[in-house]
């Protein structure tokens, strides 16, 4: 770890007393440094190839520091081999009252809105390049920059079949029936499952590792159902703030969860038969 270290050193101008790895990291290697002052910072490590990019993570973590309240690590330096953020200290869950609160910023960040659905650049989502260009239409962006584009890389690594892939071109076909009319471009975390929620006592006290783009928010939504980020306090307390549509949780929540299963196909399942492949595939064919 030597040289992570002096990298970290030269990059904030500050010695590095003691660097201790951490778990997590998908896209790169992600250590705790204690300065000498004791100060604590974070700092992920990686060639440009491994991380991705680690400075469009910068930048995400900075869009959102400047467009929303939702608390963020504060940037200290980013280029695409190295970030170095301010440490947080988190521990435990989140309360109840800790998920009320947590509605209350995500309603107020998916409040923020623009008058087309995408990004002005490209963002990632783990190491996985995620297409942002703007469209007006958010069935046209749900369909070509989410479920087909993922999909073909989950189908290329072996997460799904070829089959299971013609299931989702059928939902990508039929798909405006289904969403009816969408919400308007909302600005979303886009990554909001729970080791990416850092908590201390009860409360939500950082937000990392973001996938943001303007989107319809009930994929914000979905996506939290899918590891339990949140449960019915956060629900109850965001359907005060912005009703949920009808019909999101009968429906429209397992369509929007079609995104987060072929990431994770794509990632994790390489070898095919996997978990997640199996359950794009039983949601694709009840859409399709």
């Amino acid at each position: 770890m030597g040289d992570v270290q002096r990298a970290i050193s030269d990059a904030i101008g500050t010695e590095i007393v003691r660097l201790t790895s951490l778990s997590g990291g998908c896209i790169a290697s992600v250590y705790r440094a204690e300065l000498a002052d004791g100060t604590m910072v974070v700092a992920k490590s990686g060639s440009a190839l491994q991380a991705g990019g680690l400075d469009v993570e910068a930048w995400m973590l900075g869009y959102l520091a400047e467009h929303s309240e939702l608390p963020v690590p504060k940037v200290l330096h980013a280029e695409p081999g190295l970030l170095v953020m301010e440490h947080i200290e988190s521990a435990g869950g989140v309360s109840d009252a800790g998920e009320a609160r947590a509605a209350e910023l995500f309603a107020t960040l998916h409040s923020t809105t623009a008058d087309r659905y995408g990004m002005e650049r490209d963002t990632l989502i783990g190491p996985l390049v995620q297409p942002n260009a703007h469209t007006t239409s958010w069935c046209e962006f749900y369909a070509e920059r989410r479920l087909r584009h993922f999909g073909r890389i989950a189908l290329e690594r072996g997460g799904i079949d070829a089959a299971t892939m013609k299931l989702v071109e059928r939902v990508c076909a039929r798909i405006g029936g289904i969403i009816g009319k969408p919400g308007p471009p909302s600005l979303v975390h886009g990554d909001a499952w729970g080791g990416n929620v850092l908590c201390r006592d009860g409360e939500v006290v950082a937000l990392i590792d973001p996938a943001i783009h303007y989107a319809d928010a009930e994929v914000e939504l979905a996506f939290m159902t899918l590891f339990g980020t949140f449960g019915e306090a956060f629900f109850a307390r965001y359907h005060e703030l912005r009703p949920i549509r009808p019909g999101f949780f009968e429906e429209r929540k397992d369509l929007y969860l079609l995104y987060p299963l072929l990431v994770h196909a794509a990632l994790f399942e390489s070898g095919g038969g996997g978990g997640y492949g199996q359950r794009v595939r039983a949601i694709a064919k009840r859409f399709s």
